[in-house]
């Protein structure tokens, strides 16, 4: 009858096949399918196998069926010895040693035949912690066997390590070494109880440096190895001590309570689960922080560290700032040997590397990785933190030189992509610790984190970059275009000026042509009574009658030689040439002359002026010629304006006392301007009169005119009733031209 005590003493066994034949199917299913895999399957196997015989042996009680499952299961442990040696082979690389993988098998194969035997299991050790097996001759030839290749296997180990070049490789030999290697051990020691010792079979323990090697090689592949096995081992060691003082009260409690009814059992459940309940999880918790205030004190604070970063980088607009900061932050937080990051250009497929180091000169070495669209991909795929040795299991064909690529020239070990908006922005790429060790889960919480910060602010900081450039790009056109306008509008200036005189000239010398009978006229009879008066002055007449027709012809020719000199005056005054614009002007003068030199134009049309002047009106700053100019073309335009019957010209000026300006208004009855061109009246070249009638620039130079005058011209029509010119000009120049 197996005692009901004894359960407890089966419960570790159980939980180390359960690791073990977990651990084997995880490796098989999870990782590649690669010799060495396979073998550490193999291994895990084993390790299943001989904690379920541990626990069967114990159980059952019928004793032929546990010797023959014992014998059993030997048939096939027996060849842990070569499998164990042929994996660390694999795992270091080390060749040149089949001979003593084939002395192993050969030995396992003589095991192999002996173990169904009496010498190698005779029978069974009855323990109050259970049934053992008792060894044979032939067991104990193979526990020093055993003990052998553990040993020789540790040894090789421990030798690789201290010559590993790379932190990753080194930390990956330690974890091995203190896995597998102390679970062998431990299971060695299963030798003594077998042999007689009255001691609990150390092998069923061997379950813990397992699941801890478990974690390291399938789920922290990138981790730090031996921190995990360091935390990890005592805190499992720390709770399985709770757990035994636990069992040991339920123990007492049960022998207390041995023969009383069942109320008192029942009572005793309550209390058992009040104590786990208000005791064990409490005391887990406090023991994990005591062991993480032991261990890792010192270490960074991950929180101080990004919020230094993150305020940095929210703040920073320029690319270089930020890469500047973040590889100095992570250098110094990691302790990392080297820190680069990787900018991916989506224009031109390419990822631009950013060393964390400079030359002597301060310069930053930068380098340029063309052709990054597959490695560009398989991290917006991805998206998740990569090794080396990661990458060269899951990078495909294409993709896995340029991954590559990054880790040779960046001297890298891992690399944390930066993801915006799905697309990959840039990459993290971090070098060995100083310290040695590998990286633990919180520096990649940390580095996933800064990842993703950074991505949204290298965004920003391009974007700004962007505008930026666009800024100083559009400043300096703007500044180019300013300059061909500035030299565009001094051209027009100079143009329009040579155009307002040109145009004037010939003005003028329409009105010469035109007012030639007007000053022949004048002379001619002034020419033709002098020359009689003279006649009759020679003779030597002495009439008084005569001298009296003398005096009147003399006075005729002076008021006729005088209106010849007005006209030549006007003339004169209209065509003179000069850049000042801050002249004293009367505009009743201007006008006047203006009429004047247009008489010829409509002298012979029943065409009446109306002047109605003010006669007090001031003096305004300007150039007498330039305004002439402005009220010919007006009146001229007036004048074609009105019927062929003729017409009414009202011409007005006006003090504008309150708004310091002198208003000139020229209003005509004639056809009108239609709607539909009176916007464009002012527009150079444009012209509604017959081809030949008109160049289109008397309007247009009026309006120049005005408008350097610092004037305003505007006009008022009405189809079939007339138009109203009216300019008004300021007293004063606000500048002079």
């Amino acid at each position: 009858m197996f005692p009901e005590e004894s359960y407890f003493y089966l419960i570790p066994p159980v939980a180390g096949f359960f690791v073990f034949i977990t651990l084997a199917l995880i490796t098989l299913l999870r990782g590649s399918t690669n010799h060495t895999n396979r073998l550490f399957a193999l291994i895990c196997f084993f390790g299943a196998l001989i904690n379920i015989d541990v626990a069967l042996v114990s159980f059952l009680t019928d004793k032929t069926l546990a010797l023959a499952i014992d014998r059993l299961i030997y048939l096939f442990f027996v060849f842990s010895i070569p499998v164990y040696i042929r994996f660390v082979h694999r795992f270091l690389g080390i060749v040149g040693r089949g001979w003593l993988e084939c002395a192993a098998y050969v030995s396992s194969l003589i095991f192999l035949a002996l173990s169904q035997t009496e010498y190698f299991i005779t029978g069974f050790h009855f323990y109050r912690f259970g049934t053992i097996a008792k060894a044979g001759p032939a067991y104990y030839a193979f526990s020093f066997a055993g003990a052998f290749t553990a040993l020789y296997c540790l040894y090789t180990l421990f030798l690789e390590i201290g010559n590993a070049g790379e932190n990753h490789r080194r930390n990956r030999i330690k974890y091995v070494f203190a896995g597998l290697g102390l679970s062998a051990l431990l299971i060695l020691l299963n030798s003594l109880p077998v042999s007689g010792f009255n001691i609990y079979p150390l092998g069923n323990f061997s379950f813990i440096p397992g699941m801890f090697l478990a974690a390291g090689v399938l789920k922290y592949d990138l981790l730090d190895i031996d921190e995990v096995i360091k935390r990890g081992t005592i805190y499992f060691l720390l709770t399985g001590t709770l757990t035994l003082v636990y069992v040991l009260i339920i123990y007492l409690f049960s022998i207390l309570f041995i023969g009383y009814s069942d109320v008192n059992s029942l009572l005793l459940s309550l209390v058992l689960s009040l104590l786990i309940v208000l005791l064990f999880n409490p005391m887990n918790v406090r023991i994990r922080r005591f062991v993480d205030n032991l261990l890792y004190r010192g270490r960074y604070d991950y929180q101080k560290t990004l919020r230094e970063i993150s305020d940095v980088m929210t703040s920073a607009l320029r690319v270089s700032e930020i890469i500047d900061h973040l590889t100095g932050s992570l250098s110094s937080a990691l302790r990392v040997q080297d820190a680069a990051i990787l900018l991916y250009v989506s224009e031109k497929e390419s990822l631009e590397l950013y060393s964390g180091k400079r030359d002597p000169l301060g310069r930053r070495k930068t380098i340029t990785i063309e052709k990054s669209l597959p490695v560009a991909g398989f991290f917006e795929n991805h998206r998740e933190i990569i090794s080396k040795s990661a990458s060269e299991r899951m990078a495909p064909g294409d993709q896995k030189q340029g991954i590559y690529d990054i880790f040779r020239l960046s001297r890298a070990v891992i690399l944390m992509p930066m993801i915006s908006k799905g697309r990959l922005t840039g990459i993290i790429a971090l070098g060995e610790k100083k310290s040695g060790r590998l990286f633990v889960q919180e520096d990649i919480e940390f580095l996933r984190t800064i990842a993703n910060q950074s991505a949204v602010a290298l965004e920003n900081a391009r974007s700004y970059e962007r505008i930026e450039y666009i800024n100083l790009e559009l400043e300096e056109k703007v500044k180019n275009r300013t300059d061909d306008l500035v030299k565009a509008l001094e051209e027009k200036e100079k143009t329009q000026k040579q155009l307002i005189r040109s145009e004037s000239l010939a003005a003028i010398g329409q009105l010469v042509a035109g007012t030639a009978h007007e000053l022949n006229n004048p002379i001619a009879s002034a020419s033709s009574l002098i020359e009689t008066t003279l006649e009759t002055l020679s003779e030597g007449t002495g009439k008084n009658e005569d001298r009296e027709e003398a005096i009147e012809d003399l006075t005729f020719s002076l008021k006729e030689l005088t209106r010849a000199s007005n006209i030549v005056k006007s003339l004169l005054g209209l065509s003179r040439q000069t850049q000042t614009y801050v002249e004293p002007v009367n505009m009743n003068t201007v006008l006047d002359d203006a009429l004047r030199v247009l008489y010829n134009q409509y002298k012979y049309n029943d065409v009446e002026i109306e002047r109605n002047y003010d006669r007090n009106l001031p003096d305004i700053e300007g150039n007498f010629a330039n305004l002439g100019q402005v009220f010919i073309n007006i009146i001229k335009n007036a004048l074609q304006g009105l019927p062929d019957d003729g017409g009414r010209i009202v011409l007005t000026t006006k003090d504008m006392k309150k708004t310091g300006t002198v208003v000139i208004e020229c209003r005509d009855g004639g056809r009108g301007i239609p709607e539909d061109v009176i916007g464009d009246i002012f527009k150079p070249f444009f012209t509604t009169k017959k081809p030949g009638e008109g160049t289109g620039l008397g309007l247009y130079i009026a309006y120049e005119v005005v408008k350097r005058h610092d004037g305003d011209i505007y006009v008022r029509s009405i189809v079939g009733e007339g138009s109203v010119f009216t300019v008004e000009l300021p007293c004063k120049r606000r500048e002079s031209l």
